[in-house]
């Protein structure tokens, strides 16, 4: 990867931050023009060479470390939440912070991957989910690239969804019940015809699938999933505190492995009597265009011994080997969240292209 890919890249991170993340934003703008910076970033794996990798690991030191000046601009880290970053530029703070730990950076860029443990993608899954329950059939739950596993208690949450153009009622499901001291709120803003769900479905069976799970019981581990969270977002940190207690009661099983070589046998270990409904958000870009080509083809081969349900939140053009409807690649120049669903019944494959979504389940705009 030469200094272009990586100024690309970064510029790329900065469009992609806008207006929810200045800091960031400022940041991908200007190592953009930072090749030594930006060159920091080739001691990760080919395949996690992202910026937000980067920015994790920075964060990482900043949230366990007290004593580091760059902590000044990061909002959530500030001693108030009331109180306001210092004005001016961040960035030479945090090109110094850099350069003063470039060998601490290199060895967490190598071993680290990022793990945006999102649960307001749960708000885009529940549709799906609901529709496949209103069959009345159970569910068996399997998300690839789980993470922490915070998506597969997507049954534990209370989702309210509201109409972008303020018409129409607030539409609210799920419980109220408090588990772990904690109750998560989800809302989503919605446009089009959304088949809002009339109940949270209840989910039989769950597992997850990931390279490097997260154990929500560890501090170090949720430590890391704060590291991940952008930092002028306060709002993901409150709710991303609240799932994790709500996990640290009953921590749903994950599976170390491969999401290629070992979706067969993290299947073969869900209830067979049960629907299987596969969930992943924004992993399969991680995957190079062979991986992604048999990803699909693993499911294809599941679904010649059980019906299933398949739904990807990402970006058609960073995914462009899944099966995406003809046309809607050419509507993802920004690399916005596009909701795909493929159904497998009796081997006979049918897919639908359902809406874009905000990446993180702030918004759902339905096809």
């Amino acid at each position: 990867m030469d200094d272009e890919e990586l100024a690309r890249r970064f510029r790329e991170s900065a469009r992609g931050a806008g207006r929810r993340a200045p800091l960031y934003r400022r940041f991908g703008e200007a190592i953009a023009d930072d090749p030594e910076t930006a060159r920091l970033l080739l001691h990760a794996p080919a395949d996690q060479r992202m910026p937000v990798l980067l920015y994790a690991c920075v964060h990482w030191i900043l949230l366990r470390e007290p004593g580091h000046e760059l902590r000044r601009w990061y909002p959530n880290l500030t001693v108030r939440r009331a109180e306001k970053p210092p004005g001016g530029d961040p960035y030479p703070a945090f090109r110094e912070f850099c350069a003063r730990n470039e060998e601490r950076l290199a060895g967490l860029l190598a071993e680290r991957t990022t793990q945006t443990n999102e649960v307001g993608r749960c708000a885009l899954f529940l549709p799906v989910l609901a529709e496949v329950a209103a069959g009345d059939r159970p569910i068996a739950h399997l998300d690839v690239g789980a993470s922490a596993g915070l998506n597969l208690l997507l049954d534990r949450y209370r989702y309210r969804y509201e109409p972008d153009d303020g018409t129409g009622e607030t539409h609210t499901v799920g419980g109220s019940s408090t588990i772990g001291g904690s109750t998560v709120e989800l809302v989503c803003g919605t446009r089009g015809d959304v088949p809002l769900p009339r109940a949270v479905p209840p989910i039989a069976d769950r597992i997850g699938l990931d390279q490097s799970p997260i154990d929500v019981t560890r501090t170090a581990d949720a430590d890391w999933l704060r590291a991940c969270v952008w930092p002028d977002q306060a709002d993901r940190f409150d709710r991303l505190d609240r799932a994790l207690a709500v996990a640290s009661v009953d921590p749903p099983p994950i599976v170390r492995g491969d999401l290629v070589d070992d979706l067969r046998a993290t299947v073969a270990r869900l209830d067979p009597d049960a629907h299987l409904v596969v969930t992943a958000s924004w992993v399969l870009n991680y995957l190079d265009a062979e991986r992604r080509r048999a990803f699909v083809d693993t499911l294809d081969a599941v679904a010649a011994d059980r019906d299933l349900t398949w739904c990807a939140a990402e970006s058609p053009t960073l995914t462009a080997e899944l099966p995406w409807p003809a046309g809607v690649a050419d509507h993802d120049r920004a690399h916005l969240t596009h909701l795909l669903r493929v159904d497998w019944r009796a081997g006979h494959r049918t897919v639908a292209h359902l809406a874009v979504a905000h990446p993180h389940g702030y918004w759902l705009h339905w096809a």
